[in-house]
């Protein structure tokens, strides 16, 4: 249960949370772009099974991979890119926890 909690806390909290507290008077709009980063999960259509519970995205999913992990980072230090880069990382945030708390349940 605290899996879930963390993982979809960070997944809509955080970003909520980021966009009314460091976007004021655009706080709306920020959210909605930063909540759209869950969109990146469409990679996961790509896997079989879709959805494994048990299964790390990080370094799984091409969406998820290390490679485009360095390029969510490098979003952010540009400004045309840096919504998009904060939206992806809170995402990867989200699914490295999940995959920590996976690490812990198994020991």
């Amino acid at each position: 249960m605290l899996r879930i909690f963390l993982h979809y806390g960070i997944h809509i909290i955080v970003p909520v949370f980021i966009a009314f507290y460091f976007f004021k008077g655009q706080s709306i709009r920020i959210a909605i772009l930063l909540l759209l980063g869950i969109l990146i999960d469409f990679d996961h259509l790509l896997a079989t099974p879709i959805f494994d519970a048990n299964r790390c995205s990080i370094g799984f999913h091409p969406l998820h991979s290390y490679w485009a992990i360095f390029t969510y980072t490098i979003f952010l230090f540009f400004n045309k890119t840096r919504i998009l880069g904060i939206a992806l990382m809170i995402h990867i945030l989200a699914d490295a926890v999940d995959c920590g708390m996976l690490f812990l349940q198994a020991k």
